[in-house]
């Protein structure tokens, strides 16, 4: 079992930035590929960066590019989303998601252990 709990979050104006992370603890080493996830209110939940064990690889939605940073550190397990340039339409509860595999997909069910979530909200 991996358990992920985020933290970060926090309301911010838009133009600003924030810094989530993401601590696992337990089989951590079954983490191999992580990723954060949204879900704004009546929306579903979308996927928004995720990078490889290595970290050699991240991957993002069209919506986060030039914006959000991805990172991992796994000495400290910890995966980290920096945030900037932020807008109203980023509000949203964001989620770490861990997948047994290497591969960093963007769907749902790609992911195996799921944290929390952290909301984020950002005013205009």
């Amino acid at each position: 079992q991996v358990q992920l709990v985020e933290s970060g979050g926090g309301s911010v104006q838009a133009g600003g930035s924030l810094r989530l992370s993401c601590a696992a603890s337990g089989r951590t080493s079954s983490a191999k590929a992580m990723a954060w996830f949204r879900r704004a209110p009546g929306k579903e939940r979308e996927f928004v960066a995720g990078i490889t064990w290595s970290g050699s690889s991240t991957r993002y939605a069209d919506s986060a590019k030039g914006r959000f940073t991805i990172s991992r550190d796994n000495a400290k397990s910890t995966v980290s989303l920096q945030m900037n340039s932020l807008k109203p339409e980023d509000t949203a509860v964001y989620y770490c998601a861990a997948a047994f595999t290497q591969r960093v997909g963007k769907r749902s069910d790609e992911y195996d252990y799921w944290g929390q979530g952290t909301q984020v909200t950002v005013s205009s």
